[in-house]
């Protein structure tokens, strides 16, 4: 069953078709990789879908709802969440309330309850507390939860964003290029807590230039050339595909 679906998606900016007639799908319980070379509108793509941007031509629909045009907090709010390829952390405040921004759309006190600090409120404020401390445990952070995010490694700062975004309470979670920065060691690390996550029931969108880490983690690929769509299937077929080779991988196909 498609968790989630994009159809016949076009985004243009100016003159630049950033996104050309795309369509692909995404199967729940999977873990699916979008790749292509830099500038092939990965990332325009996870924008279109989580209502940074509004594309201007087709339909994206999640859970069987269609989603098209949805402001990004109403998007969260469904079951969508999403990483950055850019780190976007406090990073002044500790991992903990790092973490508790990602949750603030799950809870319900409003503000008279939160002025007045009736029991309802504390105890949903624990509850979700605790909630918060159970993701950095899940990502192996736990020890530092009251260290500023800042002085965090970059690695680990990936690992606080994933920590964010599953405190949403997740249907799909979107990781874009969730392993920039991270060595040898720490990637290897990443691949686990991907599968993991998509043990807890989460589905996962992945874009990542890291070949190894899509080939260990991905069930399906979709490929991208200039926004538009040149390949999908099972990551070894796409290996193969003359056309990915020579828009994507060229003489570099044994990085695979």
């Amino acid at each position: 069953m498609s968790l989630l679906a994009v159809e016949e998606m076009t985004k243009v900016f100016g003159g630049l078709i950033a996104v050309d007639d795309l369509a692909f799908s995404v199967e729940e319980g999977s873990i699916m990789g979008l790749i292509g070379p830099n500038g092939a509108g990965k990332t325009t793509v996870f924008n279109c879908i989580t209502g940074n941007y509004t594309p201007e031509r087709g339909r994206i629909f999640f859970d069987g709802l269609p989603i098209t045009g949805f402001k990004p907090h109403r998007i969260v709010e469904l079951g969508i969440a999403r990483t950055f390829q850019t780190i976007r952390l406090f990073a002044r405040l500790p991992a903990l309330e790092n973490v508790l921004a990602g949750r603030h759309c799950r809870m319900r006190a409003g503000l008279l309850a939160c002025m007045f600090h009736t029991p309802a409120q504390r105890q949903e404020e624990a509850a979700a507390l605790e909630r918060c401390m159970e993701e950095l445990r899940f990502v192996g952070l736990a020890q530092r939860h009251d260290e500023a995010a800042g002085n965090l490694s970059y690695g680990n700062q990936r690992l606080l964003e994933i920590a964010r975004a599953l405190a949403t309470d997740p249907k799909l979670l979107i990781l874009d290029e969730p392993a920039g920065g991270m060595n040898h060691q720490e990637t290897d690390a990443l691949a686990e807590t991907i599968r993991a996550i998509r043990e807890r029931g989460v589905t996962v969108l992945l874009v990542e230039h890291d070949m190894r880490l899509v080939m260990r983690v991905c069930e399906k690929l979709v490929v991208l050339e200039h926004g538009a769509l040149i390949a999908q299937g099972a990551p070894d077929a796409v290996r193969g595909d003359p056309a990915v080779i020579e828009a994507y991988l060229g003489a570099e196909n044994d990085r695979w």
